[in-house]
């Protein structure tokens, strides 16, 4: 497994007239959390993407168990807790200030080769990568 965890605080814009972070703004959350992974393992996603993979979306699951509020600092928590094939699932929880689990999520993606917009498996340079850091 690996896990990561990084912070942020909601901004105004991403709120509804009731102060409330707007549904729709935890996809970005969640993609904060996936980048933030790959930089804490050792590879920037801009990096990914210019070695000619693409990671686009295929299942995306939330479940909103309590708000997340104007001006509240998030802890969003990722982890890949299985070894990628040609899809990697992430996980995600996020936390408030008083350290309250709000948001636990899922997303799938899958590897794609940017040139020939085929699917192909975890790249070996990431899968590399992933082995080193995982824990058991």
């Amino acid at each position: 497994m690996i896990h990561t965890t990084h912070s942020i605080r909601v901004r105004y814009g991403e709120t509804d007239p009731m102060k409330y972070v707007y549904y729709g703004n935890y996809a970005q959350y969640f993609e904060i959390g996936r980048v933030e992974l790959f930089r804490n393992i050792g590879m920037a996603y801009d990096e990914i993407e210019n070695q000619g993979i693409w990671l686009p979306v295929s299942d995306y699951k939330i479940k909103y168990i309590r708000p997340a509020l104007y001006d509240q600092k998030l802890e969003i928590h990722t982890y890949i807790k299985k070894i990628p094939g040609v899809r990697i699932e992430f996980e995600y929880e996020i936390f408030n200030e008083q350290q309250v689990k709000i948001t636990e999520a899922s997303t799938t993606l899958f590897f794609l080769d940017a040139k020939t917009n085929k699917v192909i498996r975890c790249p070996d340079f990431l899968m590399k990568l992933i082995e080193e850091h995982w824990k058991e």
